[in-house]
């Protein structure tokens, strides 16, 4: 986490007069941190970086990904009491959130791995704003991909591209735009799929398509020899309530905006012990 970073969220969170912690004699005092359920914890780095921001020991063992059962210890924390008492909420805002993410993400992974070896679980950028290389990495932190970060780092078509300038201009566009760059078009119809495979998209993304509409549509990519030439995800009202019907359809990447937007905070608690 960069400085300005932890002074913005330290900033808003303390605000001009810090009446609730200063009340508190600042000496020495001890604290751990730990989890009230079952989760895969993440955000471990960006509550270090809070700690130490504020002159707090943290001493942990523990990485992002790994899985913890309730109760277990997360950090054990020593300095001024007045900025442990700082740093509580704001860490375990990180790390509530963040292993939230990591634990549906996980639990998502291992859905998919009943069913297929090789098939992606992704998340969006249905994120948080100012929190999306934080909320990203959580998805990594419980095994999955992080997809794009942002517009730059890939050119994705979507329907909207579509209907202001058509498929194929579309497509011929951001081949000019960088050799280095994947191209990724959405389609709603094997049709389109078709298409987009034959103008030579890296990527075509099989958007609210049912899991037979899937298959039908790798079926008939592989009967025009163009399964292997382009990666193929499904994307679109995909949760954990039906993600089975899906994993089964083999496709290489599942993506879901719902790993961020459904996934529910991690019950964690700072306890000050000495």
């Amino acid at each position: 986490m960069l400085i300005k970073e932890v002074e913005s969220f330290i900033e808003e969170d303390l605000g001009y007069d810090d009446v609730s912690c200063t009340i508190v004699p600042d000496k020495p005092a001890e604290a751990i941190i730990f989890t009230k359920e079952d989760c895969t914890v993440a955000g471990i780095k960006e509550a270090e970086s809070i700690f130490c921001y504020l002159g707090i020991q943290a001493e942990t063992t523990l990485k992002d990904g790994d899985r913890l059962k309730e109760g277990e210890i997360i950090f054990r924390v020593k300095g001024g009491a007045v900025s442990i008492l700082r740093a509580e909420r704001l860490a375990l805002n990180f790390l509530g959130h963040l292993s939230g993410i990591a634990t549906l993400t996980r639990v998502c992974v291992d859905t998919v791995r009943k069913y297929s070896v090789t098939t992606r679980v992704a998340c969006t950028r249905k994120t948080t704003p100012g929190l999306r290389k934080f909320e990203k990495l959580a998805v990594a932190a419980g095994g999955g991909d992080t997809h794009r970060f942002n517009l730059s780092d890939s050119v994705m078509i979507k329907d909207n591209h579509v209907k202001l300038m058509g498929i194929e201009a579309a497509i011929e566009a951001a081949k000019k735009t960088s050799f280095t760059r994947k191209i990724e078009v959405e389609v709603e119809s094997v049709e389109h799929a078709v298409l987009a495979a034959e103008l030579g998209a890296d990527i075509i993304m099989l958007d609210n398509m049912k899991p037979e509409a899937i298959q039908k549509t790798l079926q008939t990519l592989n009967r025009k020899g163009l399964r292997n030439s382009v990666i193929v995800e499904a994307s679109g009202g995909i949760s954990q309530e039906n993600l089975e019907s899906y994993a089964k359809t083999e496709v290489d990447v599942i993506s879901m905006g719902s790993l961020i937007h459904k996934s529910r905070w991690i019950d964690m608690s700072l306890e000050i012990v000495k």
